[in-house]
Order: structure tokens, then sequence, then C-alpha cells
């Protein structure tokens, strides 16, 4: 055994190097690979493990179940097994599958988020599995591997096929060590089609419409909306307007006749989907005032609502006790900007923390890293926490 590390600790550290060294980069890798060492793990554990597949046989996720001696709620672990892409291998100084470790940090895609998270929740299973008959209720994990695509495909999945088992509450194991998320900010996306007309670029008689100048007009307006969107009175982000990207012209020789904007909102409870839809047609309906141009059109995209959980939720108060217990601290309650799966689990009705885990750094960027001195304090908060809500 190192030297300063308990056997729990280097088997928190085998498991995260195992899996950051099987690449999952979302729509680029097989996510199977990963799937099957999971399921490896909490087999060799005794604990229920399946590959939950789409309609033509794709991996979506894993999901595991653990049943207590008695009846009573159940919990759901979360964490996703996609990773984002690597970006330039070059710009990393280890290698991004290498899960090389370096002055107490270990390296590589998807360490931090989140395939750390899925260790300590594969370790808090084995923990919860050999006391379980002690218990009351169960425990479900589910590490969906169609989470970085942002279309939760996995979790869906496999929350509807447990049917009419409930679920009370869900920790999402995304990382960090210095608070709780409790909730985050929903989202709004809409394409946007601006028309002009075509003519040469260099005609002296036609002139045309050119659509790039008016979606710059357009574009103007959406960031004043959103320099201006207003507070919600409980809720301490606003809502946010962004143009994320634009696109249009054919060459130098044309004046062209589309331009294609993609704008997203971020949403707050008071401030949703209608009210960002509101905002886009009536900068839609000024932009196309007076104009010859054919009229802009608006696509809308699937979204998630806005969420935020009581103070008190039984799933805090148990993340708290344990948090002070272990960590010899109070965990701060923040509500965070992006959106998370936390947001779909909220329509579902059910109660999810949007992150406490392992120290981090470059998160989605080269060299992305944990310390891997926060994996075994991380899983005795949330085992602490898991048993307070099964006891």
């Amino acid at each position: 055994m190192s030297p300063g590390r308990s056997r729990t600790a280097l088997s928190l550290l085998e498991l995260t190097r195992d899996l950051v060294r099987l690449p999952s980069c979302s729509e680029i890798h097989s996510p199977e690979p990963v799937l099957e060492a999971i399921g490896s793990f909490l087999s060799q554990a005794q604990i229920r493990y399946e590959i939950v597949r789409g309609p033509h046989g794709e991996p979506l996720a894993g999901r595991a179940t653990i049943d207590g001696g008695s009846p009573g709620d159940a919990y759901l672990l979360n964490a996703p097994a996609d990773t984002a892409a690597v970006g330039d291998p070059d710009a990393w100084h280890h290698g991004p599958f290498a899960a090389e470790e370096e002055d107490g940090w270990l390296y590589g895609r998807g360490s931090a988020d989140s395939k750390a998270g899925i260790a300590v929740f594969c370790h808090v299973a084995r923990e919860i599995r050999r006391r379980a008959q002690s218990l009351r209720g169960g425990l479900i994990l589910i590490f969906d591997a169609d989470e970085h695509s942002g279309a939760f495909s996995g979790i869906r999945r496999a929350v509807a096929d447990l049917g009419t088992k409930s679920i009370a509450g869900a920790f999402i194991g995304y990382p960090g060590h210095d608070r709780v998320i409790i909730g985050c900010r929903g989202f709004f996306r809409a394409g946007v089609r601006v028309h002009g007309v075509s003519a040469h670029s260099g005609s002296a008689k036609r002139r045309g419409i050119n659509a790039i100048n008016r979606a710059s007009h357009l574009v103007a307006a959406l960031e004043q909306l959103g320099n201006r969107a207003p507070v919600s009175a409980n809720f301490p982000l606003p809502p946010a307007i962004s143009v994320t990207a634009i696109q249009g012209g054919d060459g130098y020789s044309t004046v062209p006749d589309r331009c294609d904007v993609d704008v997203d909102c971020r949403l707050t409870p008071e401030f949703g989907a209608e009210w960002a839809e509101r905002q886009l047609l009536a900068a839609i309906s000024q932009l196309d005032q007076g104009s010859s141009a054919p009229a802009t059109e608006m696509r809308v995209l699937p979204g998630w609502p806005a969420y935020q959980l009581s103070p008190g939720s039984p799933i805090l108060a148990a993340l708290g006790n344990a948090a002070r217990s272990v960590l010899r601290r109070d965990l701060p309650m923040e509500v965070a900007g992006p959106s998370s799966v936390g947001n779909y689990l909220a329509t579902r009705g059910i109660d999810a923390t949007s992150g406490f885990g392992c120290c981090y750094r470059n998160l989605h960027a080269a060299d992305e890293c944990i310390e891997t001195a926060s994996l075994e304090p991380t899983f005795e908060v949330y085992l602490q926490a898991i048993s307070e809500l099964l006891t």
C-alpha cells in the first residue's frame, strides 16, 4: 500500500484511472467499453447492473440497483460516462487518455467530468450493498453515455424504464469540492434565419438586400435585450440572451440572401421559455418592419426550464450533515449558470443536487485533472449522506 493512502483511496484512484484510459468522447467514441468497465467493478461487488440500450441496440447508459432490507425511498446517483472532446492533442502536457499522475493530480479527459464521480459512486454502492439488509429503500445508479451532447438520452431512457419505481432524490457527481449546486438556469434555444435579396456585389443598378447586414442589426438588438434582462426576486442569477453562432454568404461576388443566427437564452423560474420567445419574436418583428425582404423565420429547439431546490430538501440536509462530519465545514449552497441533468430531473419531480465532487482544474480544456487526495473525502461525504437517507 502506498504511504499515506488507504485501501479505499487506492481503489478509488485505480478505478478512476481505468475509466479515464477508456476514451468516451461524446459522439466520437463508443461508450460501450467504459460502460462495461463500470459493470465489471459493480458485478464483482454483487450489484445488479445492465447497459441500457436504444431502439437500435446502441448503448445509452449503465444502470445498477440495490434494494434495502425493508421498503422505503429510493435515491439516485448519477454521473455522465461520456466526456467532452479532446481538442488539440498537442495542447496537452499529459496524454488525454494516459491517466498520468503528477504532484497529486490525475490528468486525463473526463477525469473531472465525471469519471472520478463514477468511481466515487461505484464505491458508495459497494459499501451500501454490504449493509443493504439493514437499510430501508434502495439505491439506483445511472451513468449517462449521452450527457455531453445535451440530449440526456441515457438517463431519460434509464429513468423511464424504471416504470412506477419512484426516486425520492438524486445526487449528480459533477466536480467541485467547495460548494453544492442546488439549482441551475434553464435554456431556450432558437435558430433564426434572416432573409435578404441576392445580387451581384459589383452591380451599379441592383444592390439587393444584404442578409448579413440585416442579421447584424438583429444581433445588436439581442445584445441590448440581454443587457437589460430582468432579475428574478427569488433566484440569484438573471436570465441571459447570447448570440452563439452566425453564418451567411456564398462568396465575394454575391450579396447574401440568407444569414443564420443561433440564439441561446438562459432562463430563470420567473423568466422562462415563453419570456425568451417573446423577446426574440419582438426583435424579429422590429427587424422586419418596413423591409421588403422575405420575413425572418425562427425555429425553436428543445430546452429545459430552470430549477432550484427548497432549503428544506432532505437530500440537502443529508449532504450538509455529511460534509460537516467529514470535511469539518459547511458547504455553501449555490445556483449554477449552466444547465445540467438536474434540469431534466426537476421536470420529473425529482430533487437533485448538480454538483459536489472532487477538486479539479481545466474542465473541458487541455490537461483536465482531479486532485487525487479529494477522492476519498468525497466518497465519505456521499456514503454518509446516503446512509443517513436510507436509515
